[in-house]
């Protein structure tokens, strides 16, 4: 039990009292805690009294007098968000020196420099920096030459900066980097043009780029065979020699020459399918003919028939 009062009463102490504790002690000025990157500024009875933009703690007594007790009470804290900060326009109309119609795209970063200025000059300081980077790149990168447009994008972003800054200034916003991120057409028209045009640049260079290595193709293949041809015709020209060579050095030796001619007389024979071939047997002493004659008198004549 005294375990489990203990937890009761730590809970109720951190978590409710506490809180309520320091809530009532920062609602009478006792003191204030500043993030990082914020700035407080306190105003009682139409005057500025403080402006804390040191990340801390801060006790407002020592910083504000005894006006700490009651400027929660009869005054105002504004809290300023003093991170940079970006923003992109889109499509800014700008007409080239050709008379393009052409879009703009800016891209620029702002952070707050003078939380007084940012307050009381302006009541819109965001909105008024937009406007007037919007026009400062109208007026600065109108009747520019349509090359120059498209591909001096750095010196078209200073010119912007240097158009905007001084009057961003007096509002108590300090502008950053300008950058112009993207230039396009705005005209459908002229878009569909310039898309045609380009398809049919790139059919006249694909169609070139074929019939070039067609023509390679062709130029490599007639060498080849001229090269071929030429080689052919002295093989042909050097063969009979070769061959009548071969064949004078088989001559010199009768039973090489024999042989040989037996040989290639028998592969033409058994090559030629399509002749009837008819072996005969080996006579004695070559008499093939008396062989022949006396087997044909010795058939016997076929017998006639009787009437």
């Amino acid at each position: 039990m005294q375990f489990l009062a203990a937890a009761f009463f730590t809970f109720v102490a951190c978590f409710i009292l506490a809180p309520l504790f320091f809530f009532f002690v920062r609602s009478f000025g006792i003191y204030t805690i500043v993030e990082e990157r914020t700035c407080r500024v306190y105003m009682l009875f139409g005057k500025v009294r403080a402006i804390l933009a040191e990340p801390g703690l801060h006790f407002l007594p020592i910083a504000l007098g005894p006006a700490a007790f009651i400027v929660h009470f009869f005054g105002k804290c504004y809290v300023l968000d003093l991170r940079l900060d970006q923003e992109y326009l889109r499509s800014q109309s700008v007409n080239s020196e050709e008379g393009a119609p052409m879009g703009i795209g800016v891209w620029y970063e702002m952070q707050i420099s003078d939380p007084i200025s940012y307050l009381f000059k302006n009541t819109d300081p965001r909105g008024s920096l937009r406007a007037n980077v919007s026009s400062a790149t109208v007026r600065s990168l109108s009747n520019m030459p349509l090359a120059e447009m498209l591909e001096t994008r750095h010196q078209m972003s200073s010119s912007v900066r240097a158009e905007v800054s001084p009057q961003s200034a007096q509002w108590g916003y300090q502008l950053g980097s300008v950058y112009i991120r993207k230039v396009h057409f705005r005209d459908t028209g002229m878009i569909r043009q310039i898309e045609e045009k380009v398809v049919n640049r790139l059919r006249q260079v694909t169609s070139a780029i074929r019939q070039d290595g067609a023509n390679r193709v062709s130029i490599i293949t007639s060498s080849a065979e001229r090269e071929a041809a030429v080689e052919f015709a002295k093989a042909a020209v050097v063969r009979p020699h070769i061959v009548g060579e071969a064949l004078r050095e088989i001559s010199r030796t009768p039973q090489v020459a024999d042989a040989l001619f037996t040989i290639l007389e028998t592969q033409k024979t058994l090559e030629n399918t399509g002749t009837q071939l008819t072996l005969l047997p080996t006579s004695r002493d070559g008499a093939l003919l008396t062989d022949l004659l006396a087997a044909g008198a010795t058939a016997t004549p076929p017998q006639l028939p009787h009437h």
